[in-house]
């Protein structure tokens, strides 16, 4: 028997819940208000429908975008029961029925119904059946599925009566638990923006830099178990991940995509695109295979160098919502205003700098180097007061030692105004050296970069690094015939460390040491060391360590 609700007759007798039915309803109605939680909620309100009708086994099925059964819960089952029946429903047959009819369904055997098919072989025994829509203002949330009667009789039209009723009541617990969570998530978001914020801005332990900071606010403002800030890389059709927490995280910072239509499909504003599985395996090559089923990526706006922002959750988990594509743009336009600010206030302490060099460089040629030709002159002019050779040998002397040092200083007041005025990054002319170094070559390169080394490290010791860096490049690309080469550069505890490995055919005698003693002569005058270990079919590994300066931001020498 199926039965759907209708107008009744006029002049027909309609029952009426009994007193106690009713007394359970509103037991079941202050059950279910009792908790904001979503998934709280939804248990309460089977197990309340079980009780309210005593039935046996209950059901509660959320319908998804897909019009399938995205999530269904159960109320009367052992967990042994469950893992025999094998995967759960997705909405075929006697279920799906309520989804393409959304009206209460009433049946006195389930199994005689045509759409009755596909029960596993361990499913427990059902025959009586109600299944009712739950409603949230015109759309359906889900459906309940009541079955087994206890006593063995059929469900009767006041129990379909206070079935309705209920899910009525749960539609409204349920809208309320999804505007909370709701609530929760933007708050969430809001929360990791401010603080990846005020951490950017702000002091903090140096153990981290920019993007590795944004990485972990996002990572946890977005519930997912990824978070990678990507950059483009080489020919600005590539992209390598530059910063990354969570999951396989070791397995992907460095690592370079090489889809040549990955650009076209990446966003250009702030605003967040759904990536799938394809997409992530094309945006993080590294990651293992079924490890993120779906991603969120959107652009982190800001001068100089494209980066996106990609959050990643696993299959099965909550798909993302409006609510996450709206937090996330707010949250990548806080911090893309942060890292702006940033960039700024370290570019207007390079023109301050700047300008105390242009004000020294006046003073040089205004005053010193004129005071330095007129003391020149006066003692040329010695010569005609004194007879002595010796005497006129030391005038010379001393007239050749202030020309030379007028032609330094003239040297040094072209170097002081010759700085460029807006210098990029150090990390910036690293991803550069590498593109550069690997361009024409079948290798990817695993560029790691942590710490803060845009701003720890000073401008002798980064022209020092990039050299050691592109003569081990070298040497790697040109001997080693390797398959993998993978550069660490980090800044941490006040020392700055350079590894560059490689998985090639090593050596035991090196044939040319000029780029070697190169390498180690640079060690030395930024007072660190450099040592070079390989192995015959064992790949090579080359590591400098240098200590880091005091100072913070790092502008251009003057002159070498």
């Amino acid at each position: 028997m199926v039965t759907y609700p209708e107008e009744p007759p006029l002049g027909a007798v309609v029952q009426l819940p009994a007193p106690a039915g009713v007394e359970n309803l509103l037991a079941a109605f202050a059950a279910i208000a009792d908790d904001l939680g979503l998934d709280t909620v939804l248990e309460r309100v089977i197990e309340a429908a079980c009780q309210l009708v005593d039935a046996r086994f209950g059901a509660l099925g959320v319908v998804g975008p897909d019009r399938m059964l995205s999530h269904f819960i159960t109320v009367g089952l052992e967990e042994e029961d469950i893992r025999r029946i094998g995967p759960l429903p997705t909405g075929h047959g006697v279920l799906g029925l309520l989804i393409t009819e959304p009206h209460p369904v009433r049946l006195s055997d389930l199994r005689e119904h045509p759409l009755a098919y596909g029960f596993p072989a361990d499913h427990p025994q059902m025959t009586s059946f109600l299944g009712v829509p739950i409603r949230i203002h015109d759309r359906v949330f889900g459906n309940l599925y009541l079955t087994e009667k206890n006593g063995g009789t059929d469900f009767s039209a006041a129990d379909e009566q206070l079935v309705v009723s209920l899910a009525s009541a749960a539609g409204v617990a349920i809208e309320n638990s999804r505007l909370f969570e709701e609530s929760n998530r933007r708050t969430r978001w809001l929360e990791g923006g401010l603080n990846a914020v005020r951490e950017l801005l702000g002091e903090h332990d140096g153990s981290s830099n920019d993007l590795e900071i944004i990485a972990t606010h996002a990572l946890d403002a977005s519930h997912s178990i990824l978070a990678a800030v990507l950059r483009t890389f080489g020919n600005e059709r590539e992209m390598i991940c530059e910063a990354v927490d969570g999951v396989e995280a070791a397995a992907l910072l460095g690592r370079r995509s090489h889809d040549a239509g990955l650009m076209d499909r990446l966003p250009t504003t702030l605003s967040p695109v759904l990536l799938n599985a394809e997409d992530v395996a094309a945006v993080l090559p590294g990651a293992a295979a079924g490890t993120i089923g779906t991603a969120l990526c959107c652009r982190l706006a800001g001068a100089g160098d494209r980066r996106f922002l990609v959050i990643g959750r696993p299959p099965g988990a909550t798909p993302f919502s409006d609510v996450d594509h709206g937090m996330m743009r707010t949250f990548a336009s806080h911090v893309s205003l942060a890292l702006e600010l940033l960039r700024i206030h370290r570019q207007r302490e390079q023109e301050a700098v700047f300008g105390d060099r242009d004000r020294i460089a006046r003073d040089l040629h205004d005053l010193v180097i004129q005071r330095l030709f007129a003391a020149g002159l006066s003692i040329q002019s010695l010569r005609k007061y004194t007879p002595d050779a010796e005497a006129l040998n030391r005038i010379s002397a001393v007239t050749k030692e202030l020309d030379a040092t007028i032609r330094e200083l003239r040297d040094t007041i072209y170097s002081l105004r010759s700085v460029p005025q807006v210098a990029p990054t150090f990390t910036s002319t690293v991803f550069s050296l590498v593109a550069d170094a690997f361009d024409g070559h079948d290798l990817d390169p695993v560029l790691q970069l942590s710490g803060p080394l845009d701003t720890s490290v000073d401008d002798e010791r980064a022209d020092h690094v990039r050299a050691v860096l592109l003569e081990g490049l070298a040497n790697a690309l040109r001997h080693a015939e390797a398959r993998t080469i993978t550069v660490i550069l980090r800044a941490r505890c006040g020392r700055l460390e350079l590894r560059i490995t490689d998985d090639g055919r090593g050596f035991e005698n090196p044939g040319r040491t000029s780029g070697l003693a190169n390498m180690k002569r640079r060690a030395e005058l930024c007072e660190g060391t450099v040592s070079i270990t390989s192995t015959v079919g064992g790949g090579t590994d080359v590591h400098l360590e240098i200590p880091l300066a005091a100072s913070g931001i790092s502008v251009p020498p003057a002159s070498r």
